[in-house]
């Protein structure tokens, strides 16, 4: 236990420090004014974050800077706030306790103290600071713990919307994301656009590779049809299995089948090799393009089967091909 004593007061420091030392406090940094005490302690120190003190006894009139002012200054002060402070007053200044008080004083005593009376209060006064650090210490675990609870809450939530796999959004976020953009298009009558991608015969793949080069297959995949995205409004979502799905707001056919095109390329340049496909000799897509004005006639569930309708044409045309859903509109605005 670290205990400050200042008192301009030579006897008087010594009388209470011996009466300290008797029972075991020996732990003890004797002061004659407080600004010699600041000084010792670091008090205006402004890289100091932390201090061993548990107690001050602090006389009440001091030359200099006078006990209460001190007070004040340790209750304000960041570090030494938390220290408890006891006042050391001579019968003659007892009307100064108030303001002592009020200045953040928890208790005095008089001068010269009785043995009794010294061990009582700074016992008091140090039970008083081992609560406050346990409280304290109590306190910043639960910190701790709730910033540690708030990270796996946010990690929860990305997981609960993001393809394990892939990092895409998954099934779940695509359909919210579906949902609320079809809305907004219809409100504002602009084109709408959904894109299907699938991996040409992946089964294949993994029967030929093994799973865990198919995963990472799709994760290339899926990194490189991210890439070829450029707005931020934009969605693409793991469908299921291989298949991928595109949702593009405010995007007509011409700007859906430039971001396919867009798509093939970037999967030819990963040029994976695929010596099981019958199509290609490195990994290919096929596509499902559908894009329609949103109307009360229409659900996004419809235009989502019109581009999986578009998507199987493709790959029963042969494959590695984009087909655009026949009832798809060719609308002149163009799109941002």
């Amino acid at each position: 236990m670290s205990i400050l004593i200042v008192d301009d007061s030579m006897v008087s420091r010594v009388f209470i420090s011996d009466l300290l030392n008797e029972v075991g406090y020996t732990d003890l940094i004797l002061c004659d004014s407080v600004e010699e005490a600041y000084l010792v302690i670091g008090f205006n120190e402004p890289d100091k974050t932390e201090t061993d003190l548990d107690l001050i006894l602090l006389d009440i009139n001091l030359p200099g800077k006078s006990g209460i002012d001190a007070c004040r200054e340790f209750s304000a002060h960041e570090i030494f706030c938390d220290v408890p402070i006891i006042i050391i007053s001579g019968s003659d200044f007892l009307e100064g306790l108030d303001s002592a008080f009020t200045a953040g004083a928890i208790d005095y005593i008089t001068k010269p103290p009785s043995h009794t009376e010294l061990l009582a209060r700074v016992r008091s006064a140090l039970r008083l600071k081992t609560e406050m650090n346990r409280r304290k210490a109590r306190e910043e675990d639960l910190m701790v713990l709730n910033e540690r609870l708030a990270e796996v809450n946010l990690e929860l939530e990305r997981l609960s919307v993001t393809d394990s796999l892939t990092g895409l959004a998954n099934r779940r976020s695509f359909n919210e994301f579906l949902a609320r953009e079809w809305l907004r298009e219809q409100r504002n009558q602009q084109p709408f656009s959904v894109v299907m991608i699938d991996i040409d015969h992946f089964k294949k793949y993994n029967d030929h590779y093994g799973h865990l080069e198919g995963d990472v297959c799709l994760q290339k995949v899926s990194w490189a049809l991210q890439g070829a995205l450029c707005r931020a409004g934009d969605m693409l979502a793991r469908y299921g299995g291989e298949e991928f799905i595109a949702i593009l707001p405010h995007t007509h056919i011409q700007g859906a089948t430039e971001l396919a095109a867009a798509f093939h390329a970037r999967v030819r340049e990963l040029a994976l090799p695929h010596c099981g496909s019958p199509v290609s000799s490195i990994v290919t897509i096929s596509i499902g393009i559908a894009s329609v004005i949103p109307s009360q006639n229409l659900s996004p569930s419809d235009v989502v089967a019109m581009a999986d309708k578009a998507l199987y044409q493709a790959k029963d045309s042969g494959r590695n091909q984009c087909v655009i859903a026949e009832s798809s509109t060719c609308d002149d605005q163009t799109a941002s």
